[in-house]
């Protein structure tokens, strides 16, 4: 996985005494070095974790509730939302109203890191044709509605009655105004009603897009960064990304596969549990929240927020 260019690995040497260095693999033997010249953490004596490999310029310090601080490059850290589509929260389809409910803070995050020059990455369903030919039948049962197989992915979902003042929220009897009929399109198929994200959310990442701080990759599975690649993957590569923020929903589903997938490809990962929601049993935020500490930070954005807009000021 190409983490770091080279010229960051000069640098990690320079800041490492040649003695220091293991000729076997090039680790440090520096008890405080975790890695090796392309990606690795520095223990800090007063606790806590520097994570920008050696380029320190402009960095931002980030508390953590435990195991920090955190010192993170604002050049190679992104904030990534998952899945916080039309599918999943709006009213008229089943959404979560715990879902809708992080809205707000997650916009208000979104901001924040823009402040600062990090990216904000959307990756949600968005299937092709391709796509359907190729998805696993435990998917396609998983994703059904009544069982059958016609009413799961690419399957047409007909039409819901909005408010056109607020395409986000149901008409009913006492919603004030006109409404409109909106074809909800095939189920998370690219390009649909459906599939795009709801609600503010909407303009967040289409103006997000249009003005180069935030980018879109769809993705054909729970997870955003399965496989051998995948789009999303491919753009962190590119640009030498690190360490990355998550949230959005189901946070046992498509946050935390996408979380653990960037895990296991060597990625550092931070779980935000208020941006973050399920319509799972309390029981599976609880599994996710354990093993995430473990492979490597939770936190809520009010623990980070006011870090980052210091360092916008």
């Amino acid at each position: 996985m190409k983490l770091l260019n080279f010229s960051l690995a000069a640098t990690w040497l320079l800041q490492v005494p040649f003695q220091r260095v293991s000729a076997a693999g090039g680790l440090s033997n520096d008890s405080n070095v975790f890695g090796n010249p392309l990606n690795f953490w520095t223990k800090l004596d007063q606790g806590g974790w520097d994570l920008t490999r050696g380029t320190n310029e402009n960095a931002i310090t980030l508390p953590m509730p435990r195991n920090g601080p955190i010192i993170v490059q604002p050049n190679t850290t992104a904030l990534v939302i998952i899945d916080m589509q039309n599918f999943f929260l709006h009213p008229s389809l089943g959404g979560d109203p715990l879902g809708r409910a992080i809205v707000p803070t997650t916009i208000e995050l979104i901001h924040a890191f823009r402040a600062v020059g990090m990216p904000v990455i959307w990756t949600n369903w968005g299937l092709t044709e391709f796509d359907l030919i190729r998805m696993p039948p435990a998917f396609l049962r998983g994703f059904s509605s009544d069982g059958s197989s016609q009413s799961s992915f690419g399957s047409d979902m007909g039409t819901i009655v909005v408010p056109e003042s607020d395409p986000s929220i149901s008409a009913n009897a006492t919603t004030p105004g006109a409404n409109m009929t909106v074809e909800v399109g095939r189920l998370l198929m690219r390009g649909s009603w459906n599939a795009q994200p709801w609600g503010d959310l909407l303009n967040e990442q289409l103006e997000g897009v249009a003005n180069g701080t935030d980018f879109y990759f769809n993705k054909n599975r729970l997870s955003g960064m399965w496989g051998t690649s995948t789009p999303m993957q491919q753009w962190l590569e590119d640009n030498s990304m690190t360490t990355l923020f998550f949230g959005g929903v189901n946070i046992d589903q498509c946050v935390w596969g996408t979380l653990l997938d960037s895990y296991y490809k060597g990625y550092d990962v931070i779980l935000l549990d208020d941006i973050s929601a399920t319509t799972s049993p309390r029981s599976a935020t609880e599994m996710v929240d354990f093993n995430a500490e473990g492979n490597g930070w939770r936190a809520n954005s009010t623990d980070i927020i006011g870090a980052l807009r210091d360092a916008a000021a």
